[in-house]
């Protein structure tokens, strides 16, 4: 695989992951919900069908198993997951777990509530617990 650049803005706003056969996988910074992205490790893609067909069914595996992971660890009630691309054109995809007790429930959570950081050990124990359950 070629060199792959992160947009910066998605780096910024999150904490490395592991790396799946196509995506990076990275837990976005707001404690406020359990947030991964997904992100094809291939440069120029903005849309999924900028991928090729087996690109695009692997990141569908992905998308799953990064869901099933995610709703398997925090017990998400339900499971949000978006590749918007309004601010950043790089294609990624947001697995979000959400509960009826969260900020923004029932809407959607861009902008809903002040962003919220992570205390140290509860953003390294989420991490270390996704990466035991992905086989990056």
């Amino acid at each position: 695989m070629t060199t792959f650049d992160l947009h910066p803005r998605l780096e910024g706003d999150s904490f490395p992951i592991c790396d799946l056969a196509l995506c990076t996988v990275r837990l976005i910074k707001d404690a406020n919900y359990p947030w991964l992205l997904l992100v094809p490790r291939k440069n120029n893609l903005i849309e999924i069908i900028d991928l090729d067909e087996s690109d695009q069914l692997q990141l569908m595996r992905e998308i799953a198993l990064a869901s099933e992971t995610l709703r398997e660890i925090t017990k998400a009630e339900k499971l949000n997951v978006a590749a918007l691309g309004n601010q950043v054109s790089q294609l990624h995809v947001h697995v979000i777990g959400r509960f009826r007790h969260d900020a923004a429930w029932p809407g959607p959570v861009w902008g809903a509530v002040p962003f919220k950081e992570y205390e140290k050990p509860a953003a390294s124990d989420l991490i270390e617990r996704i990466r035991d359950h992905l086989p990056g």
